[in-house]
């Protein structure tokens, strides 16, 4: 073969090599596209493995259902599916707390990688049941205040999550109250005295009634069985308004609150169940937010970063509800300024 030949079949394997070069890295490309395509977001990406979650329900899936629902949509969002990735292993008490501690230490006895719950009830037994497990609060009252964290910037230990101010809170609901229904004297509290958050909140709402001019019973359910009685003694007495306790007995029992309160004529306000119920007002935070945004802390926790670094979340949005229905049904007429600042009217 000839020096010239030669170059000229060099030089055409040199753009064959080319050729081939680009058309390979032509492919790559391709499929990394169609892979893009394909996949999940980034923003959903799979987590490098699966996860096992328990969670500590103190009332009933139904009565849970929008919350744990946005819960798992929040998990979805991550990368986590059921069946797939992700197990969740529930427990419910039905509303009776004195089943938490033993339902907490079934979840412990699981391994899981980490508990979900809510509330201060929920909560407690959860702390009691494992202090190496992370536990993930969604929501719960002062957490410091009823002793789940040493502090919100630093809780230490295997507990974060969010937490709201519930003195705060129920002395605000009272307030509005007294707006909506001027004339009122005479003021209720609807508690759960099984709810370790209730003795303070009882003592802030007594101090809140007292800078309102108004005399404020307390009224103790420790279930849903209770609650006819209750507000059949509120009546006895002529309460002219009832605050509700962000309790999860109660607000899984809101429908029946709101019922009674109405059949009483009595003006009710708490969360926003109580107004999708038929209650008059309420005011007060998106559970079912807060339960999506827990899908968040517990994301961060399964990629490796320790509860007890990461600072208890306060939440800082408060919505207020009116229902338009309840209030002419009760003869209430809102006044201006409470419309105006309504971030909801029921029509």
């Amino acid at each position: 073969m000839s020096r010239e030949t030669g170059r000229c079949c060099a030089g055409s394997r040199r753009r064959v090599g080319a050729d081939d070069a680009r058309r390979s890295t032509r492919r790559k490309l391709l499929v990394a596209v169609a892979g893009a395509l394909a996949a999940p977001s980034s923003f959903a990406q799979q987590p490098a493995k699966s996860a096992r979650i328990g969670f500590l329900g103190a009332t009933t899936p139904v009565a849970f259902a929008k919350r744990l629902e946005a819960f798992r949509a929040g998990l979805r969002e991550r990368g986590y599916v059921e069946g797939r990735n992700l197990t969740i292993e529930s427990r419910w008490a039905e509303g009776n707390y004195e089943r938490l501690p033993q339902l907490a230490a079934e979840l412990a006895q699981l391994n899981v990688d980490v508990i979900v719950t809510h509330g201060t009830p929920g909560t407690t037994a959860a702390k009691k049941a494992t202090a190496t497990i992370p536990i993930v609060i969604s929501i719960a009252g002062d957490a410091v205040a009823t002793g789940l964290v040493a502090s919100l910037a630093r809780p230490g230990g295997n507990i974060t999550g969010a937490t709201f101010f519930t003195p705060e809170l129920h002395a605000k609901r009272l307030e509005l109250l007294k707006e909506a229904v001027p004339q009122m004297t005479r003021a209720a509290f609807l508690l759960n005295p099984g709810n370790p958050a209730s003795a303070t909140e009882a003592a802030q709402l007594t101090q809140a009634a007292q800078t309102l001019k108004l005399q404020l019973q307390h009224y103790g359910v420790r279930a849903s069985a209770e609650l006819e009685v209750a507000f059949a003694a509120m009546a006895k007495q002529r309460i002219e308004g009832v605050v509700i306790e962000d309790d999860a007995m109660l607000l899984a029992s809101a429908g029946l609150v709101a019922g009674l309160a109405a059949g009483k004529r009595i003006p009710a306000i708490g969360s926003a169940e109580i107004t999708d119920s038929g209650g008059l007002m309420s005011y007060g935070i998106d559970f079912v937010e807060a339960s999506r945004h827990a899908a968040s802390i517990v994301d961060r926790i399964l990629k490796g970063v320790r509860p007890g670094d990461l600072p208890i979340e306060r939440a800082t949005r408060f919505e207020l509800v009116i229902n338009m229905r309840a209030a002419t049904a009760l003869g209430v007429k809102f006044p201006q300024p409470i419309l105006v600042r309504a971030d909801k009217v029921i029509e």
